[in-house]
């Protein structure tokens, strides 16, 4: 089974731009080099202009995988390391205002998918605990739900606002809000406009709110006090989906940093800058190099991750480089 991930966007009409956030972004990414295509050295995709995904595996098994691929068919795509953190349009190979979002969940659904990201090319599965696939047992989520690609909530860092806790070990987590329902795997280009510190089972887990750059409300909302304001209540259905979802399982309520607040635009993009260079440096081997002073469960948590489909940092041109933050 193939699903398609044509661009939403007229060939010669770039997504619509944000001056609020497109000067931030502008900073980010080397404006006038644009992404080689139709090259061996091309790694990047800042879109899902190129890409097409398939599925291998009966449905409802724990064999079942969605892979990524370009449309030759020639290589295999990482979700999570081959895709560009900023989105490119695919008109004109410059980068936009927008991030790329991954969409592991879509709205309105229950099964727990989730990029593997310690396994060979990184490919989305559904999660399971003792060969049992996992569900949210408190019924479907309301929103997408997926993560920025080339992002990593190091487990070795403790940030100050994150209760003493550390990173999840895992990609930072988005909920999209608009009204699309994204399919599993899709990469859409979302505003990002605030962040929410929950704390789950000791470590800290940011959530990024954010909406499709195509959606109705996006030329509307550009910081999270746009949401409350006119999409009230919003916001506390999103914090209380995750204080609660693992109630029927027998776990207690989920707690949250910063008095529970969600934090504006500004704060989120710097929690994504952190991680965007907690990822280069994983997969760079830094990390991994400077770890002698930690405990054998970090390093374990960090060695697990599979580093097979990574960007050779070290030899590739700028452009196939993540963002300079």
């Amino acid at each position: 089974m193939v699903f398609g991930m044509e661009s939403q966007v007229p060939l010669g009409q770039p997504l619509r731009n944000s001056a609020s956030q497109g000067s931030w972004m502008e900073s980010q990414v080397p404006l006038g080099q644009p992404l080689r295509k139709n090259s061996s050295t091309a790694l990047s995709h800042g879109s899902s202009s190129n890409l097409e995904l398939h599925s291998h595996g009966d449905e409802n098994t724990t064999e079942f995988r969605i892979k990524a691929a370009d449309k030759s068919g020639s290589k295999p795509i990482s979700l999570w390391h081959d895709v560009t953190l900023v989105h490119v349009d695919p008109a004109t190979d410059r980068p936009t205002p927008y991030l790329n979002f991954v969409c592991e969940i879509p709205k309105f659904s229950r099964k727990k998918f989730e990029i593997a990201t310690d396994e060979v090319g990184n490919f989305i599965k559904q999660d399971e605990k003792k060969g049992v696939l996992r569900e949210f047992k408190k019924g479907d989520i309301f929103f997408n739900y997926g993560c920025l690609p080339r992002t990593w909530e190091d487990p070795t860092f403790v940030h100050p606002d994150a209760e003493g806790c550390r990173g999840d070990n895992d990609p930072v987590d988005v909920c999209e809000i608009g009204a699309r329902i994204v399919k599993t795997g899709e990469i859409r280009p979302v505003k990002v406009l605030g962040i929410l510190c929950m704390i789950d089972e000791g470590e800290a887990d940011w959530k990024v709110v954010a909406i499709d750059a195509e959606d109705k409300w996006a030329p509307f909302l550009n910081d999270i006090d746009d949401v409350e304001k006119l999409l009230p209540g919003t916001l506390s259905a999103i914090r209380e989906w995750f204080r609660t979802y693992k109630i029927p399982d027998g776990k207690p309520p989920n707690v949250f940093g910063l008095d529970e607040k969600f934090m504006d635009k500004h704060y989120a993009l710097e929690i994504i800058k952190e991680c965007n260079h907690a990822w280069k440096d994983l997969i760079t081997g830094e990390k991994e190099r400077n770890m002698d002073n930690y405990d054998p469960e970090v390093k374990g948590l960090v060695r697990k991750l599979s580093k097979s489909n990574l960007v050779d940092l070290a030899i590739h041109d700028d452009d196939d480089e993540p963002p300079n933050f």
